[in-house]
């Protein structure tokens, strides 16, 4: 990935920071997004410290069985890819700033790949619920492209979204949990660093 690139196609893009003008409101106006990019821990980490995210749940979607278990997933032969729902307030955020930082912390040039995640379960994809979801990332997709901001084309998949299943309880909050952890400080706590750098005006404010 050409790092430098790419954040400054963001800043040209305009982030929601720069460009909207926040309201105080005392109404919250929400929306969902589910999203694939590898490892579910990974993605969760990130979006829960971008400051207007509500909640984000980690659970399997693209599949076909009813209430699918983290074994059979991990089978890689299920049509499920490691999700996670994120569900934003509207007022703080939107949906090409969720899209920013979705390319920015995972690489979405590889085909069911992340680093040594391997199988469809951990393909980059984006699943729309509407037309309005679909345009913006087959803009943003054809923008990142257009400008060669990776040194491969991306190979994100845009598919319609059918339906979602949280994972397990111990998948939820992952990081947070097991921050010690071999894999959260070799393969999560890297990605959070990056997106911190990127997005360092964006952070939610620590309580």
């Amino acid at each position: 990935m050409k790092k430098t690139a790419l954040i400054a196609l963001f800043v040209t893009f305009g982030s929601f920071a720069q460009n909207t003008k926040q309201k105080d409101t005392k109404q919250v106006n929400t929306e969902t997004v589910t999203l694939g990019g590898g490892c579910f821990w990974c993605v969760e980490a990130v979006y829960e410290n971008l400051d207007g995210v509500v909640s984000v749940v980690s659970g399997y979607s693209g599949g076909d069985i009813a209430n699918p278990t983290y074994e059979e997933v991990s089978r890689g032969d299920t049509g499920f890819a490691e999700a996670v729902q994120i569900t934003y307030d509207t007022s703080k955020t939107n949906l090409d700033e969720i899209l920013e930082v979705f390319f920015t912390v995972h690489d979405p040039t590889t085909k069911n790949r992340q680093g040594h995640d391997i199988g469809s379960q951990y393909r980059s994809v984006i699943f729309y619920k509407n037309a309005q979801q679909k345009k913006t990332a087959q803009d943003i997709i054809a923008q990142l492209n257009k400008a060669k901001a990776y040194d491969s084309p991306i190979q994100t998949t845009l598919e319609s979204f059918k339906t979602f299943y949280k994972a397990e309880s111990y998948h939820q909050n992952y990081y947070e949990n097991n921050k010690y952890q071999g894999y959260c400080q070799m393969v999560i706590q890297p990605k959070l660093e990056k997106f911190e750098k990127v997005f360092k005006d964006r952070l939610k404010k620590k309580k």
